[in-house]
């Protein structure tokens, strides 16, 4: 089995694997000015995703152009991420080169689109595929590829950690080589009730003093988690943003959630904003909190929020996920200030970030990979995948760092 890495080796972004030049794992898109794609032009028997985060499917519509209509293998909420995604680019950069496919490609998509729950194996490209719960994002599969005599573990991103929305991996399958993720191979994250009681805290402590918190996070995943962390703390929210729509369409899967009671609790909890901006000016002077893309400061409701809520100390920004460096986000928390719709702002109201990762730790991915200790590991999806790999060999794996281009025969 040869596996070409067309992204996502030794970056994080743009994720693409092609196997025997036949099967597509994932075709994201590194985000930046401007966007990175895969390398290589594509033309797979077939296409499997293992998940709906634009790194890792934001580039899929794109494999529809022309005469091309590969069938495309996800799970179910995956599926409706991708699309849901695939939209938000068309409205914001369509007919540009931020966005690779138009809206012919994106109905293309939903005619070539086959489901798979977890555990359910399927054929694609002549190989026998089997998803896996990944613990990262509701629908987030591990990938198993079994060609009869090789069989091929792609991790993709993964959580060995409970969180409030999905529960962490448990999954193991046997496997001859693994292509494993290692985001934060070199932290370690601090326990998450303990996060959670800190967050919750801050949140009431503001509230308490007369001020709003304005709560960036991503729409998938990372806003979810939030509304259920309030909830749970007895915090009344809003919510705006993309992160509305994918609350509504993860309610419709609670097959792929760790407790579907608690997320529709969590939706009663908040308020959804209707996305006027004279709403969004009001709701800023609630003395509440308002739970909103995007996650970096780079786009949506925020730039609202942020310069509406920024002259004052008694109000506060609480980041909950990793910051690009460049981003609006990293400004803000580096430097106290961030270029919002084409300003630099300078912002008074306390700046705070906590780690509510769906990554996977140091400990958790060496848990994970102690049970493939007689597999080849290739480590991906990292800004330090030959720093990791050269320390899982002093460890006695046979693990290496491909890159982006690199072929590897397994």
């Amino acid at each position: 089995m040869n596996v070409r890495f067309l992204g996502g080796a030794r970056e994080v972004g743009r994720s693409a694997l092609l196997v025997d030049d036949r099967l597509l794992l994932d075709y994201g898109l590194l985000t930046g000015n401007p966007p990175r794609f895969p390398v290589d032009s594509v033309d797979p028997e077939a296409v499997v995703v293992s998940h709906g985060h634009l790194d890792h499917v934001g580039a899929v519509p794109s494999l529809c152009s022309g005469d091309r209509r590969p069938p495309i293998h996800w799970t179910p909420p995956t599926r409706e991420l991708a699309l849901t995604l695939a939209r938000d680019t068309l409205k914001l950069h369509g007919g540009t080169y931020d966005c690779p496919f138009t809206e012919t490609e994106v109905r293309r998509v939903t005619q070539v689109s086959e489901t798979h729950g977890y555990r359910e194996s399927f054929e694609a490209a002549g190989y026998e595929v089997t998803f896996y719960e990944a613990g990262h994002i509701p629908g987030s599969a591990h990938v198993l590829v079994d060609d009869g005599e090789t069989r091929l573990l792609y991790t993709s991103d993964f959580h060995t950690g409970d969180q409030r929305l999905v529960a962490g991996t448990t999954a193991r399958p046997d496997a001859d080589a693994v292509i494993c993720e290692s985001t934060y191979s070199d932290v370690t994250h601090e326990d998450r009730g303990a996060i959670e009681d800190r967050f919750a805290e801050s949140l009431r402590t503001t509230i308490w003093q007369g001020g709003t918190v304005v709560v960036p996070a991503f729409a998938i995943g990372r806003t979810q988690e939030v509304l259920l962390i309030c909830e749970a703390h007895d915090i009344d929210c809003y919510v705006d943003g993309m992160g509305k729509r994918v609350t509504e369409m993860l309610r419709r899967h609670p097959e792929f959630v760790r407790d579907a009671d608690a997320l529709g609790r969590a939706k009663s909890n908040a308020r959804f904003v209707d996305g006027r901006d004279g709403q969004r000016r009001r709701i800023a002077e609630d003395n509440t909190v308002i739970v909103t893309t995007s996650g970096m400061l780079s786009g949506g409701p925020a730039m609202t929020y942020i310069p509406a809520i920024r002259g004052l100390p008694t109000n506060k920004v609480a980041m909950t996920g990793y910051q690009v460096e460049g981003t609006p986000g990293r400004d803000l928390l580096d430097t106290g200030s961030a270029e919002i719709d084409g300003r630099r702002m300078p912002v008074a109201a306390q700046v705070e970030s906590y780690d509510f990762s769906a990554h996977a730790d140091r400990d958790g991915l060496l848990d994970f990979l102690d049970d493939y200790r007689d597999a080849a590991v290739l480590v991906n999806h990292g800004d330090r995948c030959e720093a990791f790999a050269a320390e899982l060999r002093e460890d006695g794996f046979d693990a290496t760092a491909p890159a982006v281009g690199d072929a590897v025969d397994v």
